[in-house]
């Protein structure tokens, strides 16, 4: 069945005005995503897309998907201004050049999927049911890893709390993406066609929901050794404070009076840099952390700067370190964030940085594979920094050793903004996939206990001091996604754009 009407032709006849539409669509499809969580509107707001990249030709559908890229990204990532103005404290153009710069990127991305899809489809709506889902997905995951990746706004995300979840074990975040994908897709066949064809679209529609939704009864793991008791610690210091040297010593005072206050804690977790200095700086109080620490038996992590001049050179690396009573131990951020952590830019622009009084000198990168963080009773960890948490795949190494995920972050970078809101539903996300709990602790929130369903069993308000304790269940096994990662999905969607390469240069 041919849709006819002029709305549907606008695509052609009112390229602007279509544009402007989808940019419309694509800034409320953020409300998707968590703090909103408006799950209902994803098929509402893709299917206008669908039927761009089916009806309109590769370099309309290309556009119009740029735009509705634009929309999307420029509503759901305006916390990188906050971060860079307000806390960076650059100048408001160097800010507004990176936001659009990365928008831009990413809407990019978009642009390349609606070309493909509508270069491979044809207008059959067949067509689109395979290449949409297959390019979508691909897409999303290669925007992961474009100039060093920006993986956030993943559909799958958005499905945290739907039955699409039941998912997550099996193929990913990305698995999940192309479920509601391959759904979203069917609604639009179903419309387009008639007899066998819309009944077979028909089943589709219902058939991920209905095997994810059966999918969440499966306990992929199994609970391993008695639950410990695990404490929390948010300070709940504003970024423009955070580094003041006259709040260094309150802070201190602050943090190891919490840890006395939970004597009875297995594990006690304080946030990325929860100490604001070079860890060779204080070291006599990491001393008198690790005598406590001896007579309460307990495990202390917590995030600090760690100094390293072991091989001539003098590096710093953002590092979490384990005490114990009588040892540390240290994991040191990998996957570091651009222009925040680290400047990949010339010589010349480094030195105007300076120059200008800009932040400016790298951070060190940990290894790709480092041993896990061990407690004082034998848990082994599996430890994500902040924006870590987000590549999922890079974590698969620690599994399934580790019994347990710690994620600690400093949102506090993005202020009141939907930037903690998304993290922590991307840490969720992760709980899920690998099937164990996860303890994240944030500067100024939000610090939370997920189970290893992915759900937020507690949670600690914003921008307060924070203490939160909970029994934490370690988990052993292995799920699906644990044992394969994202090569299934990714295989398989590479394998579909292959053949419809192949069968488009055949018929060149």
């Amino acid at each position: 069945m041919e849709l006819r009407g002029s709305i549907f032709q606008w695509p052609a006849d009112r390229p602007w005005t279509s544009r402007g539409i989808l940019f419309v669509f694509g800034a409320l499809f953020t409300t998707a995503f968590a703090p909103f969580g408006l799950t209902v509107l994803v098929p509402i707001l893709l299917l206008p897309l669908l039927y761009v990249y089916v009806s309109a030709s590769p370099r309309d559908a290309g556009w119009l998907s740029f735009f509705f890229g634009f929309g999307m990204f420029l509503s759901g990532t305006y916390w990188i201004y906050i971060s860079v103005v307000v806390f960076g404290q650059a100048p408001a153009w160097i800010a507004f050049l990176l936001m659009l710069g990365l928008v831009v990127i990413m809407s990019l991305c978009l642009f390349a999927a609606g070309w493909l899809i509508s270069r491979f489809s044809h207008g059959e709506p067949w067509l689109l049911l395979i290449v949409a889902p297959a390019t979508w997905v691909l897409i999303e995951w290669l925007r992961g890893w474009i100039l060093t990746g920006f993986p956030w706004l993943a559909i799958g995300y958005s499905q945290i709390s739907s039955p699409l979840a039941g998912w997550a074990p099996v193929i990913g975040v990305y698995g999940v993406s192309f479920m509601m994908m391959v759904s979203v897709t069917s609604i639009l066949v179903a419309v387009m066609t008639a007899g066998r064809e819309r009944w077979i679209a028909l089943a589709l529609i219902v058939l991920p929901w209905m095997l994810g939704g059966g999918l969440l009864f499966v306990d992929w793991t199994e609970p391993s050794g008695s639950p410990v008791r695990t404490t929390i610690v948010q300070a709940g210091i504003s970024q423009d404070e955070k580094w003041l040297p006259e709040r260094l010593q309150s802070t201190l005072e602050f943090y190891r009076a919490a840890a006395w206050q939970a004597p009875d804690s297995d594990i006690i977790v304080w946030p990325e840099v929860a100490i604001p200095a070079l860890d060779d700086e204080v070291e006599p109080y990491i001393q008198a952390l690790q005598a406590d620490t001896q007579v309460s038996g307990s495990t202390i992590l917590f995030g600090i700067l760690e100094r390293d001049e072991s091989r001539g050179e003098a590096k710093i690396y953002n590092s979490v370190m384990l005490i114990t009573g009588n040892r540390r131990q240290v994991y040191r951020k990998r996957h570091l964030v651009p222009f925040g952590e680290y400047f990949p830019v010339p010589p010349k622009v480094r030195e105007w940085m300076r120059m200008m009084n800009l932040p400016h000198n790298d951070l060190a990168p940990g290894a790709d594979v480092q041993p896990l963080l061990e407690t004082a009773d034998g848990e082994k960890l599996a430890v994500a920094i902040c924006y870590e948490d987000a590549y999922g795949a890079e974590q698969l190494y620690a599994f399934p050793d580790a019994s347990i995920l710690i994620n600690v972050s400093n949102d506090a970078w993005f202020g009141d903004s939907v930037a903690p809101h998304q993290h922590l539903q991307i840490a969720q996300m992760r709980s899920l996939e690998v099937g164990r709990a996860g303890i994240r602790a944030t500067n100024t929130g939000i610090s939370a206990f997920i189970s290893h369903k992915g759900d937020i069993l507690e949670s600690g308000a914003q921008f307060e001091p924070v203490t939160i304790t909970m029994d934490v269940e370690p988990r052993k096994g292995s799920t699906l996604y644990v044992s394969t990662g994202n090569k299934p999905v990714i295989g398989f969607c590479l394998l579909i754009l292959a053949g419809f390469w192949l069968r488009s240069r055949a018929n060149l």
